[in-house]
């Protein structure tokens, strides 16, 4: 433990150096924008500034932590969308638009835009501590998961949608078999086969998941406000100067350090990432309240649980990735390209050859939620003014930044026609009642589970026993059962419970 704490104070040296101090702030801020245009997200923002930090000629430490400040800015960031518009800013936003986009059309912007902030912050310096403390331990344990295992925690996942959104559980899981289909589109990496390609070459490749993600929820929703105003339905949201109290941090606190350790466990298993943890927290969270019927409609709980879990999963990621060398998701995937990129190798040594970029990272992601809280409460008044503009001139802006968000990372004008057809498809899912949450996590959970599930039958020679053979996939099989089977057997109590107080009741006199 000495070396842990010499070694962070070491690190707090180097990022408190005042040219690496001006690159966490700046990073922060530039993650942030970054991450609050829809689509854009944390791994497109790393890749887009990685090639300017390295050419710029940077330490690679200085890099390093420019990098991951506009990482977790842009985890930071994606909530800004999120709530204000209904649009995600990158998957792991996803489970926020559920309650943040009703608590801003019901005049409570600033308080979702705030609260998400505190929960945020929480969740990543919870990530960080522990990182610093168990880091080892953790990703030691996070390599032992097998693809079995990752096929186990998909179930799991998908169980948990069946109750995560919405009334209507058939609904929702449709939702995401429509998702796993989607994820099924383009060249089978196996077979060679093409899987609903239809002849056209675009999708041959499959659809990438900004398309889906801006096509089901950005030109959805703009199809929806354009619906509205033909109506003559369209209604000015109204701004008050609501911000996050005291009593609702005291009614979130344990949710939040709920979600923050579901995030940070599940972020650390290499692959999963920042939407799997958000919708695990949010499906928990929603299970051990009293009264979930209000989640979805703007309950301030459903907004800090994937808050707090998303921000955790992105602390957790760094863990495989300097501890093992192995990226814990698509963004610090980049990032260990970017060290190998400065011929430095991550893993167990790293911390005793170049302990300067290791505890330095460390450090600087201490200091760098503390600047994302300090940058975005004072700017939470000007963000919510932003749903003050007038909806006819709201509308063209999410199309311009729905099309440029697209245009700018796949660079194929097909993607634009593909955007505008999903967006009808989302319009219209949203008129018969389904959620489009269900629809992107399946899209999300269903290339994780595919090419899992391959591999583990790869392994066994086609032996379907091989998914039970580990106590990891037995538990989380014993909690998918969990999942499914006590929601009916309580609904069915509280069901018998009322039929007997209604019997019971006395009668009024004829």
């Amino acid at each position: 433990m000495d070396a842990v704490f010499s070694g962070l104070a070491s690190g707090f040296a180097t990022a408190l150096d005042p040219f690496n101090l001006m690159l966490v702030l700046v990073g922060c801020f530039a993650g942030t924008l970054i991450g609050a245009l829809p689509g854009i997200g944390p791994i497109n923002g790393v890749a887009i500034l990685l090639p300017i930090a390295y050419g710029l000629g940077f330490k690679p430490e200085s890099a390093i932590i420019l990098l991951a400040g506009i990482y977790y800015g842009a985890e930071y960031g994606g909530r800004i969308s999120s709530i204000l518009l209904n649009v995600p800013g990158d998957a792991g936003a996803v489970m926020t638009t559920l309650d943040g986009n009703p608590m801003a059309r019901k005049g409570e912007a600033g308080k979702a835009l705030s609260l998400s902030a505190v929960a945020s912050f929480v969740g990543g310096t919870f990530a960080v501590i522990l990182m610093t403390l168990f880091g080892p331990l953790l990703a030691a344990y996070a390599v032992t998961f097998s693809p079995s295992d990752y096929v186990a925690l998909m179930v799991f996942a998908f169980a948990s949608l069946a109750s995560l959104v919405g009334s209507n559980p058939v609904k929702t899981l449709l939702g995401a078999v429509i998702g796993l289909m989607l994820a099924s589109i383009g060249i089978d990496a196996n077979t060679g086969v093409a899987r609903y390609t239809f002849g056209i070459p675009d999708i041959l490749a499959g659809i990438d998941f900004l398309v889906v993600v801006i096509g089901l929820f950005g030109m959805a929703e703009l199809i929806h406000l354009v619906e509205q105003q033909a109506r003559g339905t369209l209604k000015t949201l109204e701004i008050d100067k609501s911000f996050v109290t005291m009593a609702d941090l005291a009614r979130t606190k344990w949710t939040i350090l709920r979600s923050s350790c579901i995030g940070f466990f599940i972020g650390i298993l290499p692959g999963t990432g920042a939407s799997v943890a958000s919708a695990v927290a949010y499906g928990t969270e929603k299970r051990v309240q009293n009264n979930p019927k209000s989640f979805g409609e703007g309950d301030i709980r459903g907004l800090a649980a994937p808050e707090a879990a998303n921000n955790a999963a992105a602390g957790g990621a760094m863990v495989p990735m300097l501890t093992l060398g192995i990226p814990g998701s698509g963004t610090t995937a980049i990032l260990l390209g970017a060290l190998l990129l400065f011929n430095v190798t991550p893993g167990p040594l790293m911390f005793q050859q170049r302990p300067e970029i290791a505890w330095g990272l460390i450090a600087s992601m201490y200091i760098g939620n503390i600047a994302l809280l300090v940058i975005n409460l004072p700017l939470v008044g000007l963000f919510a003014r932003l749903l003050t503009i007038p909806q006819q001139y709201l509308t063209p802006l999410i199309a311009v930044l729905a099309f440029i968000g697209v245009y700018s990372i796949v660079s194929n004008p097909h993607d634009l026609y593909m955007i505008t057809l999903l967006g009808l498809f989302g319009w219209i899912m949203r008129k018969l009642g389904f959620s489009l949450a269900p629809v992107i996590l399946g899209f999300v959970l269903g290339s994780l589970f595919e090419n899992n599930l391959r591999r583990a039958l790869s392994i066994s020679a086609g032996d379907w026993t091989i998914l039970l053979q580990s106590w990891n996939s037995i538990v989380l099989y014993v909690l998918t059962a969990i999942v499914v089977i006590v929601p009916i057997w309580y609904g069915r109590r509280v069901a018998a419970r009322n039929a007997r107080s209604e019997d019971e009741s006395p009668k009024a006199p004829a």
